[in-house]
């Protein structure tokens, strides 16, 4: 079983604009959608697709909307009851595939709730499982949350995967000594942020079919334990870094509907293949048909093992920092 874990848990509203959204201006949806959200989430949804055993852990009230959300997705969940509604995220995407956020922080945690969260990701939680951890944290959570959730599910002997930003990847940066994931999947700028350096330079080198800037930032996390870091670049694919090698892989050309939930879906593409026992590279390589077909598709959709274009995804090894392959 694979558990996943969405302490922040959203209501995605995603609308389509017929064209530019202008700042100031006044615009007609050409359509709008709503889907159960959140990073953790959309990765239980797209493994659920693909027929494998997962569930997803959140706090929500028993009657809350995302419930029936993902009842109507036959997505299995264990809701930890709290008493304020899950928030809701609004997208706005036009018609190349730009999307626009506005995230709500979502309701306080209270400590009550953040020890039945924990105790359900423990309870459910088993030794050769994955667990991933994903999103943002709510207010009430402690910045280094993941980091101990990491240390607590590695000593049951789980295989972790972490998905987050801002202050708790900070935290889980700095604990990384003392509790490492198996796999951390930051896209440009979160990789940027860790490294020191600018996202634009990452992926700007990727494009012009240099991965070296991006491999010896990854192969930093994972000289202090990371198991493996996914790197995902948007348009410009995505490198996976292990401490045996490096792949870049490169995705076909994409009409960009909706980027939100792209990276879940690489992250749930990854955890697929890594389940079906395949090659670092094969890892990869559906990681990436996974995001490309999540993009393609409308509002925060995720993806069938049919919507996926494996064949076209090019993958290649690429030098790990000191020249070694």
């Amino acid at each position: 079983m694979i558990v996943t874990v969405t302490p922040n848990p959203s209501i995605d509203r995603t609308v389509t604009l017929p064209g530019r959204l202008v700042r100031g201006a006044v615009h007609r949806g050409e359509s709008v959608s709503c889907e159960p959200g959140g990073k953790g989430v959309n990765v239980a949804r797209a493994l659920t697709l693909a027929g494998l055993d997962t569930v997803a852990v959140l706090p929500a009230g028993e009657h809350d909307p995302i419930l029936d959300g993902l009842r109507a997705q036959q997505v299995r969940f264990h809701a930890v009851p709290v008493p304020h509604p899950v928030r809701t995220n609004l997208a706005v995407t036009e018609h190349d595939g730009t999307t626009t956020k506005i995230n709500e922080p979502g309701a306080v945690l209270e400590p009550a709730g953040a020890a039945d969260l924990a105790a359900a990701v423990l309870g459910r939680a088993g030794a050769g499982q994955w667990v991933v951890l994903s999103g943002s944290l709510p207010p009430g959570l402690p910045d280094t949350w993941y980091s101990e959730m990491t240390a607590a599910l590695a000593a049951r002997g789980c295989r972790v995967a972490v998905d987050t930003s801002g202050a708790p990847l900070a935290a889980l940066s700095a604990g990384l000594d003392s509790a490492a994931p198996d796999l951390i999947k930051p896209n440009a700028e979160e990789l940027a942020s860790l490294a020191g350096v600018g996202a634009e330079d990452l992926e700007t080198a990727v494009a012009r079919g240099d991965a070296g800037p991006v491999v010896a930032a990854a192969d930093v996390l994972v000289g202090r334990g990371v198991g493996a870091v996914l790197a995902t670049l948007g348009a410009a694919g995505a490198v996976l870094v292990l401490a045996e090698g490096a792949w870049l892989a490169t995705p076909p050309p994409v009409a960009a509907r909706s980027t939100v939930g792209a990276g879940d879906s690489s992250l749930a593409g990854y955890v697929r293949a890594e389940t079906l026992g395949q090659t670092p590279a094969a890892r990869l390589q559906m990681a990436v048909a996974y995001g490309s077909a999540a993009a393609a598709l409308p509002g925060s959709a995720m993806p069938t093992p049919a919507q996926l274009n494996l064949d076209d995804v090019v993958i290649s090894s690429v030098p790990m920092p000191g020249g070694s392959p």
